[in-house]
């Protein structure tokens, strides 16, 4: 079966189960393996129908979120109608869901109920809370992580409460710029990789203008990627999670 991945997350998940992935987009980083070797068809706002059609795709995999509506819409006018499955994730539970969906749709199902197994003995049940924090996904304007998430849904099973709650409209609100609103809400600050990549003059730039307030560099991936990338986030959430915990002089920055 010749598929073609929209979505980050659901390909390196693809290449985990042995599927034949014929196109990804220019965000599909990993496997690093195959990052330079499969044909690139645009990104995931901005996809190639053209030169997706030229790859005469069996199966074309595409996430609500991650993909542009109009464009996956025309994509499928085009393809026969299970030639484009559309995915939507917003809790842990969407995640096992839909990896269950695809792996049977791509006749890898043992495959995936035995990686989807392991996933779920890592992560365990859900935490206890263990602290607050907020997450950011854009600096300017400040955008952050809101309640209806995948994201706030991996704090939540982690222990961490999302300090931007639900008298906060939007999935991902903008709360105008880190010196408002949106740096009152929260005392803590989870600042990923992606989509913004935030780095350490990010962190110390923030920390030097907010004193009383505390941030950290986190992997996005970790957070935000499902399939088979949350075998691997468990470690660093866990650890993520234990700084939220902390006493403000007992936190490494």
């Amino acid at each position: 079966m010749r598929v073609i991945s929209l979505v980050p997350s659901w390909t390196e998940f693809l290449h985990d189960l042995n599927v034949d992935v014929v196109g990804q987009t220019k965000y599909c980083v990993r496997p690093k393996s195959k990052f330079h070797t499969v044909t690139r068809i645009g990104g995931t706002k901005n996809i190639k129908v053209d030169q997706i059609l030229a790859l005469k795709p069996d199966l074309v995999l595409a996430n609500r979120e991650e993909n542009d509506q109009m464009q996956v819409e025309h994509l499928s006018q085009h393809l026969p109608a299970d030639g484009v499955m559309l995915t939507d994730v917003r809790k842990i539970e969407d995640a096992w869901i839909e990896m269950a969906r695809i792996g049977e749709r791509v006749e890898r199902l043992q495959r995936t109920r035995d990686l989807l197994s392991r996933i779920q003995d890592v992560w365990g049940n859900p935490k206890p809370e263990r602290g607050k924090a907020g997450y950011v996904v854009w600096p300017s304007p400040w955008m952050v992580a809101g309640q209806d998430t995948y994201i706030h849904d991996v704090m939540r099973h982690w222990g961490i409460r999302n300090a931007i709650g639900k008298d906060v409209e939007g999935r991902y609100p903008s709360t105008g710029d880190q010196s408002d609103v949106g740096a009152t809400a929260a005392y803590q600050w989870l600042l990923p990789s992606e989509p913004f990549p935030f780095r350490t003059k990010h962190l110390h730039a923030f920390q030097s203008t907010h004193s009383n307030r505390r941030f950290r560099l986190v992997d996005g991936e970790s957070f935000s990627w499902y399939g088979s990338r949350m075998l691997h986030a468990a470690e660093h959430l866990e650890e993520v999670a234990q700084w939220v915990s902390l006493p403000p002089k007992h936190q490494l920055r």
